[in-house]
C-alpha cells in the first residue's frame, strides 16, 4: 500500500486538536514534532518540555492512503479545528508495510461506561464490555474525537431497546453500530460520501449488526425515535428543518461536532421544534440533546 505524507506547521497550542482531526478525517498515522526542536528560547520557562501545547510551532506529518481523497480529508480536518493547513507539502512514500509500523499508536478507547472502541489488531481490555471493532480509516468516526465520544455516551445512557435510530452523517458507521449493539430495533445511516457508506457497511458486517446505509435522497422512512447528527455547526444549522422532520413527536435529537461558543446559536434554531440544551461537554466540544415537543407543529 502506498501512502502520501502531508506535512505542515501549526501553532503548538493546536497540535493535539490537529492530530485528532486528521485521524478522524482518515489519516492512518500522524506524527507531531517541535518545529524548533533544540531552541530552548521557544519554550516557556514553566512549560512541560515535551508538551506540544508548550511549543511555539508544531510540525505535523499525516499519512494518508494514496487512493483516498486527501483534499477532502484536509478540508474536513480544517473545519474541525477552525484553521487552515496553509502551506503544506505532499510526498508519495514507497510501498512498505506502513500499516504494521503505525498500528502501534492505536489502542482501545473507552468511549463510555460500557462502550470500548477496539482496533481489529488489539485485544479488548475488558472482554465482556460492549466492544466495537473499528479500525482507523478514510471515514470520519473512530471514537478518538470528543464529538463522537459524546454521542456514544448519550446512546449508552439513553437509548431505549427497540428504538428506531437515524445517524445523519454516519462516517465510519460507529454511532449506528453502537446503537444496534445497545438494542435499537432498526438503524439507518446516511452520508453523502460513498467512501463513508462503504466503510459503514464493512464495519457493520465486522461487528455483526444489521443496519442500512444510504445517501440522504434515498431515505424513505419519515420519522425516527432518535436522530443523531455528529457533523459541524454550520451544516447542523442549515439542516435543522430537515432533521427536525425526521424526529417523531416525543422523539430525541442529539447534535454534536459543536464548539462551546456555537451552542447558543444552535439551541435558538432547534428550539423551534425541541426542548433542547447542552447535554455534555468534552475537551471544548459539546453535544446538544432535545425532545421534540411540536409546540409549533410540522
Amino acid at each position: 500500500m502506498s501512502l502520501v505524507a502531508v506535512r505542515f506547521d501549526a501553532a503548538g497550542t493546536l497540535a493535539e486538536a490537529w492530530a485528532d482531526a486528521l485521524l478522524e478525517a482518515g489519516a492512518v498515522a500522524v506524527d507531531v514534532a517541535d518545529a524548533h526542536a533544540g531552541a530552548d528560547h521557544e519554550r516557556g520557562l514553566d512549560a512541560e518540555p515535551d508538551a506540544p501545547s508548550s511549543w511555539r510551532v508544531a510540525r505535523l506529518t499525516a499519512l494518508f492512503e494514496s487512493s483516498g481523497n486527501i483534499d477532502a480529508a484536509l478540508a474536513r480536518a480544517s473545519l474541525a479545528t477552525g484553521c487552515s493547513t496553509g502551506a503544506h507539502t505532499l510526498k508519495t512514500l514507497p510501498d512498505d508495510d506502513w500499516v504494521r509500523r503505525t498500528r502501534t499508536q492505536f489502542r482501545p478507547i473507552q468511549a463510555s461506561n460500557r462502550i470500548w472502541i477496539v482496533p481489529s489488531w488489539c485485544t479488548p481490555v475488558i472482554s465482556d464490555a460492549l466492544n466495537l471493532t473499528i479500525d482507523p480509516g478514510l471515514a470520519f468516526g473512530t471514537g478518538s474525537h470528543a464529538s463522537t465520544r459524546l454521542c456514544l455516551k448519550w446512546l449508552d445512557a439513553n437509548l431505549v431497546r427497540g428504538a428506531a435510530v437515524l445517524d445523519y452523517g454516519c462516517g465510519s458507521g460507529i454511532l449506528a453500530i453502537a446503537a444496534s449493539r445497545l438494542g435499537a430495533g432498526s438503524v439507518t445511516g446516511l452520508d453523502i460520501d460513498q467512501d463513508a457508506l462503504k466503510a459503514s457497511r464493512s464495519n457493520a458486517r465486522i461487528n455483526g449488526v444489521k443496519a442500512q446505509f444510504m445517501r440522504p435522497r434515498n431515505l424513505r422512512r419519515r420519522d425516527f425515535d432518535i436522530v443523531l447528527a455528529n457533523i459541524l455547526a454550520d451544516p447542523l444549522e442549515r439542516l435543522a428543518p430537515q432533521l427536525a422532520r425526521r424526529v417523531r413527536t416525543q422523539g430525541d435529537i442529539v447534535l454534536s461536532g459543536i464548539l462551546e461558543t456555537q451552542a447558543d446559536a444552535l439551541i435558538a434554531v432547534y428550539s423551534q421544534w425541541f426542548n433542547i440544551g447542552i447535554w455534555g461537554r468534552d475537551d471544548g466540544w459539546i453535544a446538544l440533546a432535545g425532545r421534540r415537543n411540536d409546540k409549533h407543529g410540522g
